[in-house]
């Protein structure tokens, strides 16, 4: 029996309305960005995430065309300000700048996280990658890693260790340090970085690994002293400084690093042009200028490398947080 004008005339519509659905994911990834983007920082301003972010901030403005945001969100050792990303739309509009402390947090907080990092939330591109250095009182008794490592082996307990809290990068580069080289010392966890380098400087503890912007310009002050460089490679701000590796530390290796983050759902299209446009910006002459000052290696990767660098991080650092029974605070 043949079909009525009316019966094709609804086949055509329903035809039209599926093929314009299917389209909708393409257009809104062609016409992105059309509204201001936001990027939340899960810290206070001024630190290394806050320095990274506001690094590619005003690239992506002038790449995209729209204004580009910094939002400060600071508290519960970042999770707050990843929650806002895992929790926002999906639209293109809000992406998060995060450091290590993000992969160590899967194990600090296991089954207590507000958010699932592998539901919730997508690699956009690792940034960059800071290798921490160590830096000791100016009057402590050893002036290198060896020199310290055979007096923590002589002298149990009497080093003392500063690290920015539990679960961040400093304290679990010290305790990866301590189970390789089988010392003990004594970690002091304080609230921040500052802190602990101004505690470091008065002799209240003897040792301090951070992010290499933290302590260069003090120890080209005369305020402290570098012993080593937890990295594969000598930092170029710091040529002198030699690496743990070259002092006989096989394999041991500790970073900060940044890297941004879009809430699940984000269309592919989008992920991957927030992800090229961060890469040139990150590998542009001016920007690898201003991350050798700060002692970190521009990366600038595709979403799935970033992904995937996340996994590596979350198994290291998961397993520093078991062998060394740390607790969140």
């Amino acid at each position: 029996m043949p079909s009525s004008p009316l019966t094709r005339r609804r086949f055509h519509l329903s035809t039209a309305a599926a093929a314009a659905s299917l389209a909708l994911p393409a257009l809104a990834q062609n016409s992105w960005p059309n509204r201001p983007i936001r990027i939340v920082v899960p810290y206070t301003p001024g630190g290394f995430t806050d320095q990274m972010a506001r690094l590619v901030q005003l690239g992506l403005q002038q790449r995209l065309g729209q204004p580009v945001l910094i939002d400060n969100r600071p508290g519960a050792n970042s999770l707050i300000g990843v929650d806002a990303v895992a929790k926002a739309a999906p639209d293109g509009s809000t992406f998060g700048v995060v450091i290590a402390a993000y992969a160590a947090n899967t194990s600090l907080y296991a089954g207590k996280l507000p958010y699932d990092p592998r539901k919730d939330l997508m690699g956009v591109s690792l940034m960059g990658v800071s290798p921490l250095l160590a830096a000791v009182n100016n009057d402590a008794p050893f002036k290198t890693g060896r020199q310290l490592i055979d007096y923590a082996r002589a002298n149990p307990g009497k080093i003392s260790f500063g690290s920015s809290g539990n679960g961040s990068a400093a304290h679990l580069t010290t305790e990866l340090w301590k189970a390789l080289t089988k010392t003990y010392m004594v970690h002091v966890p304080y609230r921040g970085a500052v802190p602990a380098l101004t505690d470091l400087m008065g002799g209240q503890v003897q040792l301090f690994f951070d992010a290499p912007t933290g302590l260069i310009n003090q120890a080209r002050a005369g305020k402290i002293r570098l012993i080593g460089v937890a990295g594969e490679q000598r930092l170029p701000a710091v040529p002198d400084v030699p690496t743990f590796i070259e002092q006989g530390f096989a394999g041991f290796t500790g970073s900060t690093w940044a890297g941004m983050l879009a809430p699940a759902g984000t269309p592919p299209g989008v992920v991957q042009r927030m992800a090229d446009e961060v890469a040139r910006i990150i590998k542009s002459d001016e920007t690898r200028a201003r991350l050798d000052a700060m002692g970190t290696f521009p990366a600038g990767s595709t979403p799935q490398e970033f992904d995937a660098f996340i996994t590596a991080e979350t198994t290291k650092w998961g397993q520093v947080i078991k062998t060394a029974g740390v607790k969140a605070e």
